[in-house]
């Protein structure tokens, strides 16, 4: 018997201050050589950065997706993470049987059978996989923010609402790519503090 093509969604970067939100879909094969895979918040980076190569070359299908700044505006975050969870599953290259996506909501109109699971990342081998390619991709966003504008310390606080976060956003100013719609940076655009 044929095994079900499940794919696995979770996502990135809902919490922090700036930079889009990234999701990923990853179906992966029965016979998948992926040590140590769980959860990406409870892996090193280093890890991670491995992880995400091996499941790239053995999963059936992958893909990440994002939506933008301008995205999570219009849409709020929570809509923006269901568009940008949608993209994932939609561009994957092999069409699952079923979704699995971590935490307690499920996009609308997914067009396929789903359900979602508090805790999959850690639960689940493909949430886990898709937690692990969300996040890196995620990161990756903020190396190159930080390359742009090296005194806000992306690279370090990866764009959350840490003390130095909020002090380099009082003293440079709000970028174009900070997420207006967020307390402390709307705060800020109430005063005029943008980015010179």
């Amino acid at each position: 018997m044929m095994q079900k093509l499940i794919a696995g969604v979770d996502e990135a970067g809902r919490g922090p201050l700036v930079g889009s939100v990234f999701a990923a879909a990853v179906i992966l094969p029965t016979d998948y050589q992926l040590a140590g895979l769980t959860d990406s918040k409870k892996l090193t980076e280093k890890k991670r950065n491995e992880l995400a190569v091996l499941i790239k070359e053995q999963a059936v299908a992958w893909c990440v997706a994002s939506a933008s700044v301008q995205e999570i505006a219009c849409l709020n975050i929570l809509h923006a993470t269901m568009l940008a969870m949608k993209r994932a599953v939609q561009g994957l290259c092999v069409q699952p049987e079923h979704v699995m996506v971590d935490g307690n909501r499920v996009p609308k109109d997914f067009g396929v059978s789903a359900e979602s699971v508090v805790k999959g990342d850690s639960k689940i081998i493909q949430i886990s996989a898709a937690s692990v390619l969300a996040k890196t991709a995620r990161d990756a966003e903020m190396y190159a923010l930080a390359e742009c504008y090296p005194q806000y310390g992306f690279e370090r606080h990866k764009g959350y609402g840490t003390a130095a976060h909020l002090a380099a956003l009082r003293q440079y100013g709000v970028l174009p790519e900070h997420r207006c719609d967020f307390a402390p940076v709307k705060a800020l655009l109430v005063q005029g503090k943008l980015f010179e």
